[in-house]
């Protein structure tokens, strides 16, 4: 199975807009469950945002709540996440992950589902 593959990263200024991609093969997009995640050095790996299947639901993360959006076109087999209004703390390795599931959920943001199968990330680092 290839692995999902992040395109969109890069240098943007405090308060741009950056639209990170995701595209899947290898798995059935549609009957997987999504999400975003962030790393920065010495820190954990954190959930930013997650869909479901359907797009029935979503969950993002407090600090990006109102300037993040997830969405999803399963036509495509591609996840996308606009990143509005950014700053300086919203630098990290974005990541995407796909949690193939029968049931349509936001879990591998909660925790309560570990993520199957990760992107190998994109650099996003915003200049203030």
């Amino acid at each position: 199975q290839l692995p999902p593959v992040e395109s969109g990263g890069g240098l943007v200024q405090a308060g741009g807009s950056v639209r990170l991609s995701c595209t899947v093969s290898g798995l059935r997009f549609d009957g997987a469950n999504m999400g975003w995640f962030r790393q920065t050095p010495g820190k954990e790996r954190e959930g930013v945002s997650c869909i479901s299947k359907t797009s029935q639901t979503t969950h993002y993360t407090d600090s990006v709540k109102g300037r993040f959006t997830i969405s999803r076109d399963n036509a495509k087999n591609t996840l996308y996440l606009q990143m509005d209004d950014l700053k300086a703390e919203d630098s990290a390795i974005y990541y995407c992950a796909a949690d193939p599931s029968a049931f349509g959920s936001v879990a591998i943001c909660l925790g309560t589902r570990t993520v199957s199968h990760w992107g190998q990330g994109t650099q996003v680092t915003v200049s203030s």
